[in-house]
C-alpha cells in the first residue's frame, strides 16, 4: 500500500476519532514520524474534524447553569431520620444508628457529569463520521466518474485507430453519405473493403434511433436496393455488416428494430454514390 491509499484509506480519520485499535494506532505513530505526507495529512484531517465540532457546537440556554445549580442543590437536600429516643432503643435493639448519606447524591450528581460529557463527546463523534463518510462517498462517486470518463476516451480512441487503419488501407474504398432533404446535418461513411467485398459502416454522427427503431444500411446494384445490414453502435467502423460484392451507391434508412425486406424511402437519412 503507498502513502496515498495509505492516507485514503480512513485510518487516520478512525484515529482521531478515537476507533482505530491500538495496534493501527501504533502503526499510524511510527509513519506519521517518518513520513511528512502522512503527518500533514494527519493535521488537516485533524483541522477539519475540529473545524466541524466547533461548527456544530450550539450554545446552552443562559439559565442553564443556574438550572443546573439548583438541581444539585435540591438533590443534596436530604430528610434526615428521625432520631431514635432510648426507650426505644432499648425495646428495639435491632435499630442501629443511622450514617449520613449526604454523599450519595453527591456521587449520584458526579454520574450524571460524566453522562453529559459522554453525550456531547458521542453527538460530535457522530457528526464527524458522517461528515467523513460524505467525503469518502463523494471522493467515490468523482474516481468512478473519472474513471468512466478514461474508459470512454480509451474506447473512442480505438475507434478512432480503427478508422485510420481502415483509411490507410489501399485495398478500403471510402464512400461518403451525405444528409437528404429532410436530414441535411446528417452524414456517415462507408468503408467497403475492394479485396472481401466486406462493408463496414460509421455512423456515430447520426442522431440516436428512437426505442424499437435500427439504422439498416443499403447498397444501391442495378438501380435495385439490396440490404447491406443492420447497424447497432458496437459495430461502428468494426465489425462487418454484410458482403456487398457490387454497388453503385449506399443509403441508410431508419426501420423496425430487425430490418426490414425494403427501405422505408420516408425514413432515409443519408446517401452516397460509389465514386469509380
Amino acid at each position: 500500500m503507498n502513502t496515498k491509499e495509505y492516507i485514503s484509506s480512513g485510518i487516520i480519520e478512525s484515529y482521531i476519532l478515537g476507533l482505530a485499535s491500538p495496534e493501527e494506532a501504533g502503526i499510524l505513530e511510527c509513519v506519521m514520524k517518518n513520513n511528512a505526507e502522512v503527518k500533514a495529512a494527519f493535521e488537516e484531517a485533524q483541522k477539519v474534524l475540529e473545524d466541524l465540532a466547533t461548527a456544530q457546537a450550539v450554545a446552552p440556554p443562559a439559565d442553564l447553569k443556574s438550572k443546573i445549580w439548583d438541581k444539585i442543590q435540591e438533590e443534596q437536600t436530604v430528610e434526615l431520620p428521625k432520631p431514635v429516643i432510648a426507650n426505644d432503643v432499648q425495646h428495639e435493639p435491632h435499630i442501629k444508628p443511622v450514617h449520613d448519606i449526604r454523599t450519595a447524591p453527591e456521587r449520584k450528581t458526579g454520574w450524571k457529569t460524566y453522562a453529559v460529557a459522554a453525550t456531547a463527546l458521542f453527538l460530535v463523534s457522530t457528526a464527524a463520521n458522517l461528515f467523513w463518510m460524505n467525503e469518502r462517498s463523494e471522493s467515490k462517486k468523482q474516481i468512478a466518474q473519472l474513471e468512466a470518463q478514461q474508459k470512454n476516451n480509451a474506447l473512442a480512441l480505438q475507434n478512432m485507430q480503427q478508422k485510420w487503419t481502415m483509411i490507410s488501407s489501399p485495398e478500403m474504398k471510402m464512400v461518403m453519405l451525405k444528409g437528404v432533404e429532410k436530414h441535411t446535418d446528417s452524414k456517415a461513411m462507408v468503408f467497403w473493403d475492394t479485396r472481401t467485398k466486406e462493408v463496414y459502416l460509421s455512423a456515430e454522427t447520426l442522431p440516436k434511433a428512437p426505442e424499437g427503431m435500427q439504422y439498416q444500411l443499403w447498397a444501391i446494384q442495378g438501380g435495385k436496393p439490396v440490404s447491406a445490414g443492420m447497424y447497432s453502435e458496437d459495430k461502428d467502423a468494426k465489425i462487418a455488416l454484410s458482403t456487398i460484392p457490387q454497388a453503385q451507391a449506399f443509403a441508410i434508412t431508419l426501420e423496425k428494430k430487425g430490418g426490414s425486406d425494403v427501405p422505408t424511402m420516408e425514413n432515409m437519412y443519408v446517401m452516397g454514390e460509389v465514386s469509380s
